[in-house]
């Protein structure tokens, strides 16, 4: 029996979640693309050693994100999964949001999602198989939070989009995601909440403290848990998942934790 190797493009793939994403599509025997703006050299080292192709892509240019898809169908004609997975936070209160800034955060997660969607629809409507993209929301795109109101804009904004697009698109077997993580460890958006911060365990301690989930095991949520949540989304086992938004999140979107 011939075992077919299905292709993925991950956005976003230098660290973090992305990085984590595109090690567990590679070891599970994927062709995997991953882009980013820039890339470590030892994060550059670990994904090609895994066989990833490391391009290089500023998602907040559609020309740029189209030209991702148009990479993985030269070299392997299919495309299989989108992981749209690029992202950036923003803490800012309104008074202080230029449009500028408004621009940058939009652009970043949201068009950049949405123009992804719509290049990899375009080539998976025609694939037999149909194909599955998967959006990184936040669980600020669940439970709206008071220090990055544009921030939590955007992704709420991300899980309607993926909502009226898997329901667009069931028809063409196509079926579109959602993950909503909470504070994920050893991520470049949770290093920014120790900028002017010198004491860095207490501010550990303040993100653990927010979730019941993580506050019980005593730690934050690691990037493999939420690539591990993606990879489900992306397999046959959820062929029947459509419009899902999963928090991954220690239960932080639950609402008001016991005392």
């Amino acid at each position: 029996m011939t075992i077919q190797i299905k292709t993925v493009v991950v956005t976003g793939a230098a660290n973090g979640i992305g990085k984590s994403t595109a090690l567990r599509f590679a070891a599970q025997k994927y062709t995997v693309f991953g882009a980013d703006l820039q890339y470590s050299d030892e994060h550059r080292e670990t994904l090609e050693a895994a066989e990833v192709t490391c391009l290089t892509a500023d998602v907040r240019d559609v020309n740029s994100v189209e030209s991702i898809v148009q990479k993985a169908m030269e070299a392997t004609s299919q495309l299989d999964v989108l992981v749209n997975n690029a992202g950036m936070g923003m803490v800012k209160q309104i008074d202080d949001v230029s449009e500028a800034d408004w621009d940058v955060v939009m652009d970043t997660n949201l068009k950049a999602a949405f123009f992804g969607c719509k290049a990899a629809v375009s080539v998976m409507a025609q694939q037999p198989s149909g194909g599955s993209i998967i959006n990184v929301a936040s669980n600020a795109g669940i439970l709206p939070r008071s220090h990055d109101p544009v921030y939590s804009i955007s992704k709420m904004a991300l899980v309607g989009l993926t909502k009226s697009l898997a329901l667009c698109h069931s028809k063409d077997r196509i079926r579109i995601n959602c993950v909503c993580p909470g504070p994920v460890e050893n991520t470049q958006m949770i290093e920014e909440n120790f900028v002017d911060r010198p004491d860095r365990q207490q501010v550990v301690r303040e993100l653990i403290h927010a979730s019941p989930l993580a506050r019980a095991w005593d730690r934050m949520i690691s990037p493999d848990e939420v690539a591990d949540a993606i990879v489900y989304l992306a397999s046959e086992g959820a062929g029947m998942v459509s419009g899902t938004a999963i928090a991954i999140d220690g239960g932080k979107s639950l609402g008001v934790p016991p005392g």
